[in-house]
């Protein structure tokens, strides 16, 4: 087969070297595997210790595996190629020091990337990424192709290497700590949108942009580059894009070459001719985004997938867990987990998907219907553009984790710096703990409110990442 002749040939390239793979976590463990069922003498690094890793650490051992685990993981870093986990930037000085004694840096995304015998479509973005990813991996599902999904959405995809055809389509969310070091880009790219996003990361906001235009910068000009027109950094990303084929997707204005929302309509736009594809108020994903999420899966698969498809798909997916998943519905109150908002940006989003100014405004007396639980561990950017749409949108705000005073502060600032928008009916309610949170927002919701998980924040203070903080609201919703 073709995708094993190149995965094997990949593999003996390391044959008579000494590999070390840093970080033993999800996307590196099938790496780790893989490399020593080919006989690779392979050393895996990871801050945790033996008793963190536990029957990890013996499975990797009984397969021929040396460890150097715990504080001192990256001392002696002397392995001729290094496999760095995403969450380790390459500007670590033990990798920079290893580079410069002539180790070659690389990660399990960029081998999948030398090895994958299909098309490959790549999403990233701040926001959106992974609904988008999994939008266009059920429309080319439903549409008959042969799909993988993976990456960033949790499944490294370089063991299934050998499962898949020439004429298979893979899918990958592709992050900005994948894409840093990437110098291969997918043949379609897609960049939803960018906006402030891991600067505690980061050195800083260039380095982030940087590293996330390197999804489309190393195109061929037969690929295809999909960028968001409403999007300042996405639209100036078009005229660097290599690629002959740029498109863009737009719902504030129609585009040439792509698809746009116009009068509720969605269409698809190629130079002078354009056709309707489906009406946006019959996608049941809720929120603005989720359409804008739509549109970018639409350009992505323009001409691969049909519009019959894609209505269908937009009809019946539900969505993706963890992102304005309904929990459930207690004494007339909505449960919403959006546990995924770990930025400011997404939880305006997740905002926005049940209210809008207009309809707050249309009743002088309307009362705001979200109870919003935020907070967690700050990304370095600021919440000031949060404080507005809170004071705009929420009746209650829980506030929880170590960044609750900064979200706090915003809103204060706001209802202070804009009295037309002053919302003095918002109670601002502050928590000890997750669980206090969740209980104190159920307390405070009546018939007809919605009690919206979406933190704007990352879980790093209280859980190991945003899928244990949802499934800890889900399990406390559904114990009310």
């Amino acid at each position: 087969m073709v995708s094993r002749k190149l995965l094997r040939d990949y593999l003996n390239n390391y044959k008579d070297k000494q590999v070390a793979v840093v970080g033993a976590g999800i996307s590196n463990t099938p790496l780790i595997e893989l490399l020593l069922s080919a006989n690779i003498e392979t050393t895996v690094r990871d801050k945790r210790s033996h008793d963190e890793l536990g029957k990890t650490a013996d499975r990797f051992i009984s397969q021929g595996a040396k460890l150097k685990l715990g504080d001192a993981y990256l001392n002696d870093l002397h392995e001729d190629v290094i496999f760095r986990t995403p969450g380790l930037m390459p500007t670590n000085p033990a990798l920079r020091e290893a580079v410069a004694r002539g180790a070659v840096l690389t990660s399990e995304m960029e081998a999948f990337f030398e090895v994958c015998p299909c098309k490959i479509i790549g999403i990233t973005g701040s926001d959106g990424k992974t609904t988008t990813t999994s939008i266009i991996g059920e429309l080319l599902k439903n549409d008959g192709k042969t799909t993988h999904v993976g990456g960033n959405i949790g499944t490294p995809m370089l063991s299934k290497a050998d499962d898949m055809q020439p004429d298979d389509i893979v899918v990958l969310e592709l992050s900005s700590f994948q894409l840093i070091t990437m110098r291969k880009s997918p043949d379609i790219a897609v960049v939803t949108n960018l906006s402030p996003n891991h600067l505690d990361v980061h050195r800083d906001m260039i380095e982030y942009i940087e590293a996330k235009s390197n999804i489309f910068m190393h195109q061929k000009k037969t690929d295809r580059a999909v960028f968001n027109l409403d999007n300042e950094i996405t639209k100036d990303y078009a005229w660097q894009a290599p690629a002959d084929e740029v498109l863009f997707f737009s719902k504030m204005e129609k585009v040439e070459n792509g698809v746009y929302l116009k009068n509720g309509t969605i269409y698809e736009s190629i130079g002078d001719e354009r056709e309707a594809i489906m009406q946006a108020g019959d996608i049941i994903l809720p929120g603005v985004h989720n359409v804008e999420n739509y549109l970018a899966a639409f350009a992505a698969v323009m001409g691969i997938v049909s519009h019959e498809t894609m209505r269908k798909t937009a009809r019946s997916f539900q969505g993706v867990e963890h992102r304005i998943e309904l929990v459930r519905e207690l004494r007339g109150v909505k449960y919403y987990n959006d546990s995924i908002a770990s930025s400011p940006s997404r939880a305006i989003a997740g905002l926005k998907a049940f209210t809008s100014p207009e309809n707050i405004r249309k009743a002088k007396n309307e009362r705001r219907r979200i109870v919003l639980i935020a907070g967690g561990k700050d990304k370095g950017v600021t919440f000031d553009e949060l404080g507005t749409e809170i004071i705009e949108r929420v009746k209650t705000l829980v506030l929880t984790g170590v960044a609750s005073q900064q979200i706090h502060d915003a809103v204060v600032n706001a209802q202070n710096s804009d009295k037309s928008k002053r919302n003095d009916m918002l109670e601002i309610l502050q928590c000890e703990d997750f669980e206090n949170a969740v209980q104190t927002a159920s307390k405070n919701a009546t018939d007809g409110d919605i009690v919206l998980l979406s933190p704007a924040c990352t879980s790093f203070d209280q859980f190991n990442n945003f899928e244990e903080r949802g499934n800890k609201f889900k399990d406390i919703v559904n114990s009310l």
